[in-house]
């Protein structure tokens, strides 16, 4: 059994994508260089409007829940794993955490790639304000193997 979703979020200047524990993306229009997770503004979603398929999905441990990020002529993968506890409740935000740490705005856990994890040259395309930036959102269950 599997769930995909894909909406737009936009680049801004400030994105610097240092954070050594979490990605966001956020439905917010400005950033500053403080949030140093954040990867996209003006997302079309936060949490709370992702289908209520994909939510029941990643409410299960054993799914494997993966964003896939695309810029330009680039893209990125980040794996992580859903929870009986996340409640995907926000309307503003999405965060991945590679902690199993969950709050509404927890999208996924336990995550293979966070902020700090991107390349450099991906982040330069967040960079650009007129950067549009797809993002998929696949989870599917499997047998995790630790």
């Amino acid at each position: 059994m599997d769930a995909k979703e894909t909406f737009e979020a936009w680049g801004h200047p400030n994105v610097r994508s240092t954070h050594k524990t979490t990605l966001m993306v956020t439905r917010d229009e400005e950033l500053t260089t403080r949030g140093d997770c954040v990867v996209a503004v003006r997302a079309e979603k936060g949490t709370k409007d992702l289908d209520p398929k994909l939510k029941e999905l990643i409410r299960n441990s054993e799914t494997k829940v993966t964003l896939t990020m695309e810029a330009g002529d680039s893209s990125l993968n980040v794996v992580g794993w859903g929870h009986p506890r996340l409640s995907l409740s926000d309307p503003l935000d999405m965060v991945i955490r590679k902690s199993g740490y969950t709050c509404g705005r927890t999208l996924m856990i336990r995550a293979d790639k966070v902020a700090c994890d991107i390349p450099i040259a991906f982040v330069k395309l967040l960079q650009d304000v007129d950067q549009r930036v797809l993002l998929t959102i696949h989870a599917e269950i499997v047998t995790q193997k630790e």
